[in-house]
């Protein structure tokens, strides 16, 4: 049996419907790892709910965003010595079963970093709405070119992340929308990053925040940001 430390992160914004039910998934499949929900500002209880459903809770003093919520996962798992992070999102949408496929490829490929995608061959989209999943598809061929290597689902919030990337992201992580631009950020400092198929679910309870307008509005940042990101001297991870 492995001896290794694992960490799930879950950031969480007014997901008290939801979270329970996540932390519950989480801990079937993965027994022996702690989890951490990040309330990040909620207002309807989600900090209780993960409290009472075993999770450990970190609580944000208000709204920090989805970016700096991960980051004080990261800080968190660094501190504290994990050797493996994993986040996936407190909606509910992804399947907590992947969790193992994303540690078993961390180990098999000895990459710093695996990223579950929905788009990756038949993996289990469950319909991203057209205009989002174009805008997907325009970041995704930005970052192939960048990388080097196909990039197929450059937003995805299911990961896995050895010692050296929760290190790395521990000191520097995006934190508006992060997940296209810590693609970029890894691949700067030299981490090996890879994908696998993961199956998404429909969250049970909500709606997502992100309307037709701003995924727009992301697309154009979020590749603002990247451009940017590349005149950027890159972090140096140091184990």
């Amino acid at each position: 049996m492995s001896s290794e430390r694992i960490l799930v992160i879950l950031p969480a914004l007014n997901e008290s419907r939801n979270i329970a039910r996540v932390v519950d998934g989480v801990r079937a499949h993965l027994p022996g790892a702690d989890v951490l929900v990040i309330d990040d500002g909620s207002f309807d209880g989600t900090g209780y709910e993960a409290g009472g459903a075993g999770a450990m809770v970190l609580t944000m003093p208000y709204n920090v965003g989805i970016g700096a919520a991960v980051q004080a996962g990261f800080q968190f798992a660094a501190s504290r010595d994990y050797d493996i992070v994993i986040r996936n999102d407190g909606d509910g949408q992804h399947a907590p079963e992947a969790n193992l496929d994303l540690i078993e490829k961390l180990r098999a490929e000895n990459a710093d970093l695996v990223v579950g995608s929905r788009f990756l061959g038949d993996a289990g989209d469950y319909g991203t709405p057209l205009l989002r999943r174009l805008g997907s598809g325009i970041l995704a061929r930005l970052l192939s070119i960048i990388t080097g290597q196909r990039v197929t689902d450059p937003t995805s919030g299911c990961a896995v992340f050895n010692r050296r990337a929760i290190q790395l992201f521990a000191q520097a992580y995006p934190h508006d929308y992060p997940e296209p631009e810590a693609i970029v950020i890894a691949h700067r400092s030299g981490l090996r990053q890879t994908e696998i198929p993961v199956k998404m679910i429909p969250r049970a309870h909500g709606a997502s925040s992100i309307t037709p307008l701003r995924s727009v509005y992301y697309m154009i940042k979020v590749i603002l940001a990247i451009l940017i990101n590349l005149l950027r001297r890159p972090p140096q991870v140091k184990l």
